[in-house]
């Protein structure tokens, strides 16, 4: 959905927020080459702000405290705001503050001359032609192919999945996301420990996703899982119930074995997960990690069986051995992404 409003006489100016339950982050956007494709123009982020959204009652409130204190209302503002909620209908409301409004009218109350809402991980995926080499980590070998598909996952809350496909139009080169929820798709187990781990879960889920192993709550439920085998028949009882973050942190500095293994498999599983996406796609741009997990234990993935369990796909294998996977380590990818959204269109 997008509506554009008059604009002559007035000045251009491209405006992004990276919109979350605690944060939103605002700044305006240039393009330092402006008929260049997306991945080559070069991209200027100024003025950036960070408000705290619990001190404002809605978002259109916290938008118009920076186009005042910007001096930004005699211009014509094309605006591009990530957001982790459904957008594809104009009524929005946000999962984590008590935020609901409609896109059209948040655009009229604002006087923007254009409007778009992305997702999130729309967001994450468009940012990743425009990383550079510090604001990525690459795991194992491969070497990516320009113009080719690019496909990211991202272990977090829940289980974020997202392609990039190349487009042109007019002559111009551009990049198309292709979002879904790749993360719930059916959990293959491709050992026995894995099998043992499938069947815990199923005792009080009806299925099994990958989402279920690849997240916060993912890792717990491995934790419990192999707490569970190792024990036998004796249950694990509330004080060895461990949070995600503490299953990490006791993996990395090595105090708990079974957080190791919990942490080991949690690594194998996502490089399966992560090398079916590359044969979805053929993703030979690169198969890309974000989310708020992985960046913590870097070292941790490259030493796990992560990269052989990409490749690991029988025949098809010289297609995952030839992609290439990174990590993302740009802590904040919403903003560049919506300013690739904002500036392609």
């Amino acid at each position: 959905m997008k509506t554009t409003l008059s604009n002559e006489h007035k000045n251009t100016l491209n405006l992004i927020a990276d919109i979350g339950g605690t944060n939103i982050r605002i700044a305006q956007v240039t393009a330092k080459a402006e008929h260049a494709d997306i991945d080559s123009m070069g991209i200027d982020i100024s003025a950036i702000e960070t408000y705290q959204c619990k001190r404002f009652t809605s978002l259109a409130k916290v938008l118009a405290h920076y186009i005042e204190v910007k001096a930004l209302a005699s211009y014509s503002i094309n605006a591009c705001f990530a957001i982790a909620c459904p957008v594809d209908q104009d009524l929005i409301s946000m999962t984590n503050l008590p935020w609901q409004f409609s896109q059209k009218e948040l655009q009229q109350a604002l006087k923007l001359n254009s409007l778009t809402f992305i997702n999130d991980y729309t967001a994450i995926a468009m940012a990743i032609p425009l990383l550079s080499d510090n604001q990525k980590v690459k795991i194992g070998g491969g070497t990516s192919v320009a113009g080719k598909a690019i496909s990211v996952c991202g272990p977090g809350t829940g289980l974020g999945v997202a392609n990039l496909v190349p487009v042109s139009l007019s002559g111009k080169n551009q990049w198309h996301c292709i979002s879904g929820e790749g993360g719930h798709i059916d959990f293959a187990a491709i050992n026995d420990t894995e099998q043992q781990v499938m069947n815990f879960i199923q005792g009080f889920k009806k299925r099994v996703s990958y989402e279920q192993l690849l997240s916060g709550y993912g890792l717990e439920q491995v934790y419990q899982a192999l707490l569970f085998i190792n024990k036998g028949k004796e249950m694990a009882t509330v004080n060895d119930k461990l949070a995600a973050k503490e299953i990490t942190s006791k993996a990395i500095n090595g105090s708990c074995e079974l957080c190791q293994q919990t942490l080991t498999l949690f690594c194998n599983v996502l490089g399966s997960f992560a090398g079916n996406l590359a044969l979805i796609m053929n993703s030979q741009g690169g198969v890309y990690i974000a989310g708020g997990i992985v960046p913590r234990f870097i070292d941790y993935l490259k030493a796990s069986d992560f990269r052989a369990r990409f490749e690991a796909k029988g025949r098809l294998s010289y297609i995952t051995e030839q992609t290439p996977t990174y990590v993302i380590t740009e802590e904040q990818p919403g903003l560049l992404g919506a300013a690739a959204y904002v500036l392609q269109k």
